[in-house]
């Protein structure tokens, strides 16, 4: 396994969602005192050469998230889904592998991105798995994806997890399996992510609970 400081990556957080289902920008809601953006964006940073944070047009910076190894990054086609934000990001990326995360995922954990980040070398898509399921924006991604995403996009099909079935036999992906993931996050709270209000009561709950 490859250390991290010999390696060199990006970190893409998505943020260009537009929040329907809780009625509000949910990046700048708060728990634990931090916007959920804020807490994402402080977990991938001291991992990243450069952090960019794709967003919808029209949609302003937070005015706390000024770094300078920060860079906000317009989604090309707005509203279009998780995968036209992969692509954008991957496009802007100063690095070959790219760590893409959702922005509204309170409970990152450093060590298990930091293991993903280590057996990236020699992949194109470091993806956790368990059983069936998958987490497509919690995943590395290389700038070997591109053409692929490219010729995806062109045909409309914007689905992301449809991406990654047609791409298998194409190109490398590494699957992070549950006994991986569960030596760093054996309760799997880094995948939650806040799409209503009941998810958002519960993840002040937790953030109490285990003190992020």
């Amino acid at each position: 396994m490859i250390k991290l400081a010999e390696l060199s990556v990006t970190s893409i957080v998505l943020a260009g969602g537009r929040s329907t289902r809780l009625g509000r920008d949910k990046l700048v809601v708060e728990v634990g005192g931090r916007s959920l953006l804020q807490r994402v964006v402080d977990t991938v940073l001291p991992l990243s050469r450069e952090v960019l944070i794709v967003k919808a047009p029209g949609q302003e910076p937070l005015s706390e998230l000024h770094y300078s190894r920060l860079r906000w990054v317009q989604d090309e086609r707005p509203e279009r889904g998780s995968l036209v934000g992969v692509y954008s990001g991957l496009k802007e990326a100063l690095d070959f592998h790219s760590l893409v995360v959702a922005g509204d995922m309170p409970f990152l954990h450093r060590g298990l991105l930091e293991y993903m980040i280590s057996i990236s070398p020699g992949f194109d898509v470091v993806l956790p798995r368990m059983g069936d399921w998958m987490e497509p924006l919690h995943a590395i991604y290389s700038q070997n994806c591109l053409p692929y995403i490219e010729e995806l996009l062109g045909q409309g099909e914007l689905k992301i997890l449809e991406f990654l079935s047609q791409v298998k036999s194409r190109v490398g992906i590494r699957y992070l399996e549950e006994a991986e993931i569960d030596m760093f996050d054996s309760r799997h709270l880094c995948f939650f992510n806040i799409n209503t209000e009941a998810d958002l009561a519960r993840a002040r709950e937790l953030e109490v609970e285990v003190g992020t």
